[in-house]
């Protein structure tokens, strides 16, 4: 058994380590970097912010409008908050120092406490005639749904060009298109009901 699961890690740690040679010429395990994550702790920001406490959807009632429909479209926002962006004179409030220099965002960060209902206020602000109609929006997760497979994908089409007009983005690779079920939140939809 130890065996298996020590092959298992193994074939984790290939994906993750490359072997390079250094200048001596000598074999060095390296990982490999894919990008750069920031965590940045706003807690005297936040403390200072005033609180906005645009609400999120009802789950329950969201699932109830979900159910019962022949076909499913899932879209997910690529880097949700990331495109928001921020007013130019508040972006000096989201400064911080790094070993490469001082840096401020232009785009909402994590961390921010206003940051959820700002993303969900936006995004029911840019889908407000769709809401509730044929789409389901909580945060960056998007559930648009019809009665027959051409209703879904004449609101599919409706829900795409908007993202297009207002430069939405979506991560394809987690998006589902045209399916009879799907998961919500850790709830399965189904046509017959969740």
């Amino acid at each position: 058994m130890k065996d298996v699961v020590r092959a298992e890690l193994l074939k984790l740690l290939d994906a993750w380590i490359i072997v390079l040679k250094n200048e001596n010429n000598e074999m060095v395990p390296t990982r490999t970097t894919t990008g750069w994550r920031v965590c940045i702790d706003y807690g005297k920001l936040n403390s200072a912010t005033r609180k906005d406490h645009f609400p999120l959807p009802f789950i329950d009632q969201m699932l109830e409008r979900l159910a019962g429909h022949s076909h499913y479209c899932f879209l997910d926002g690529y880097l949700g908050y990331n495109q928001i962006p921020i007013a130019p004179e508040y972006q000096e409030q989201t400064t911080f120092t790094c070993l490469f220099g001082t840096f401020s965002y232009r785009c909402m960060p994590f961390g921010l406490c206003n940051a959820p209902a700002t993303f969900q206020r936006c995004m029911v602000s840019i889908f407000s005639d769709m809401v509730e109609c044929f789409i389901e929006i909580f945060m960056d997760d998007f559930s648009v749904f019809g009665s027959s497979f051409d209703s879904c994908l004449h609101n599919l089409a409706l829900v795409l060009q908007r993202c297009e007009e207002t430069n939405s983005v979506l991560n394809w690779e987690k998006c589902h298109f045209m399916v009879q079920e799907g998961i919500v939140l850790g709830h399965q939809i189904l046509a017959r009901g969740n």
